[in-house]
């Protein structure tokens, strides 16, 4: 069986830099609301992320300070 060569992996956060450097002037209001939600949804993805390491970290930092006392 022959495989395809993967890709080679982009760089973390690379797609969002790309994105960034769109030409806005190439898309129709509707696609700039489009892409206004995508990004409003990417977001809260983000920061839901966030939220669960920040409270994995608390989780964890009590534990060992209990562990401590």
């Amino acid at each position: 069986m022959s495989e395809e060569p993967a890709e080679p992996r982009g760089h973390r956060g690379e797609a969002l830099s790309l994105a960034l450097r769109e030409d806005l002037e190439l898309y129709s209001v509707g696609d700039l609301e489009e892409r206004v939600g995508l990004l409003q949804s990417e977001i809260a993805r983000t920061r839901g992320q966030i939220e669960k390491k920040q409270a994995s970290k608390s989780a964890a930092d009590a534990f060992f300070k209990f562990g401590n006392d």
